[in-house]
C-alpha cells in the first residue's frame, strides 16, 4: 500500500433488474518521514530546506516546532513557500522544522494546543541590565495570535517572542504569553515569573 492508493474507493452493484453505488471510502495512509539533522555555525551559517508534494490547490506551511515560520530580514519563503530559507542562524532556529501541506479539501483545524514558553537564559535570579528573551510556541491550525500580559495587564508587544533588554527592577513580574486562534475561538496561556534584583 502507498500514498497512492487512498482513494477514494466506490462499490457498485448491478443486476437486470436495479443498480447502485456506494458512497465513496478513502483511506487514511501514513508515511514515515526521514529526520535529516544539519549542524550549523550560529550567525555565520545559512541553510535552505525544500518541501515537495504531488496534489491540486496545495499550500506549503512551515514549522519552527509548533510555531508557524513567517518571513523576516533572516528568512525568506519562496517558490509558493516551498522553499525555506535562513539566514544568519541563531540558537532558536534549531528546530525541528516541518513542512505542513494542505489543500481546502482535506485543511483541518485545530488548537492552540500544547503551549510552549521557552525563557532564554533561564534563572532564577536575573541582574539589572540583562536581557531576556522569552518564545512562545504552540499547535495551532490556523496560526495562532499571541498576546503578552505582565501582572495581568496587556503589553503592546504581540508575535510568538517577547524580548526585555536591559531590564529593570521595575519589570519584576508574572510575564504570559496566550496563543489565540481565531477560527476555533480558542486560546491557551503559559505563565513565567521574572524576578530582576541590583545586587549592589
Amino acid at each position: 500500500v502507498t500514498r497512492y492508493d487512498q482513494g477514494p474507493f466506490r462499490c457498485h452493484v448491478f443486476s437486470p433488474v436495479n443498480n447502485g453505488t456506494s458512497d465513496p471510502v478513502k483511506l487514511s495512509i501514513s508515511c514515515e518521514l526521514q529526520t535529516y539533522i544539519v549542524k550549523m555555525l550560529e550567525s555565520t551559517s545559512s541553510v535552505s530546506l525544500s518541501c515537495s508534494s504531488a496534489g491540486s490547490s496545495l499550500s506549503f506551511l512551515w514549522l519552527n516546532g509548533s510555531s508557524e515560520v513567517t518571513a523576516s530580514d533572516r528568512i525568506q519563503l519562496t517558490d509558493r513557500n516551498t522553499t525555506l530559507t535562513i539566514y544568519n542562524v541563531t540558537r532558536h532556529d534549531q528546530g525541528p522544522f516541518r513542512c505542513r501541506v494542505f489543500n481546502p479539501v482535506s485543511d483541518v483545524t485545530i488548537g492552540p494546543e500544547d503551549i510552549n514558553l521557552i525563557v532564554s537564559p533561564l534563572q532564577e535570579y536575573y541582574d539589572e541590565g540583562s536581557d531576556i528573551s522569552l518564545m512562545c510556541s504552540v499547535l495551532s491550525s490556523p496560526a495562532a495570535w499571541f498576546q503578552w500580559f505582565l501582572n495581568g495587564d496587556k503589553l503592546p508587544h504581540t508575535g510568538p517572542e517577547l524580548r526585555l533588554m536591559n531590564i529593570q527592577m521595575s519589570q519584576s513580574g508574572n510575564y504570559s504569553c496566550q496563543a489565540f486562534n481565531n477560527i476555533t475561538m480558542r486560546n491557551q496561556t503559559s505563565h513565567f515569573t521574572v524576578a530582576v534584583f541590583d545586587w549592589y
